[in-house]
């Protein structure tokens, strides 16, 4: 399992920029961003070099932070590879939350996060042949 930050966000003019603008002054580097958003409020969803020193300087600025465990798998990157990471979560019966991807640039593969329901899954995808990566392979700390 990884550490993700999560924020939830006003929806108005500049306020992601903000946010962002927070993390890059203390230092802290993005991996992966997803926003989810309705018209007023989003949740914005971060894997970054070091999850714990970002929610303190976002909760110090303001924003309302915390840290989620979710997984990180890497993923064949072909046509298929991802269908067959959620086939085999669906055969076990584990719904996934919500998902988004992002490529690291040394790599041949995608790395997805999963907010999984199911305690098994990380066991489930190994055995499945599948990698789940540990924090020290995303982040620092």
């Amino acid at each position: 399992m990884v550490e993700q930050v999560s924020v939830f966000l006003e929806n108005t003019s500049g306020r992601l920029a903000e946010l962002t603008r927070v993390l890059g002054n203390a230092g802290i580097n993005m991996h992966a961003l997803m926003v989810a958003d309705t018209s007023e409020f989003g949740v914005v969803r971060i894997i970054c070099d070091s999850p714990s020193k970002a929610k303190a300087v976002l909760d110090e600025a303001g924003f309302g932070a915390s840290i989620a465990n979710v997984l990180a798998v890497e993923v064949p990157d072909r046509p298929g590879g991802l269908a067959d990471l959620l086939e085999t979560l669906g055969d076990e019966g584990m719904n996934v939350e919500y998902a988004y991807c992002f490529v690291r640039p040394q790599g041949s593969s995608a790395v997805d996060v999963f907010r999984v329901d199911d305690e098994r899954a990380s066991s489930v995808l190994q055995a499945a042949g599948f990698r789940v990566l540990g924090a020290s392979e995303l982040y620092s700390s």
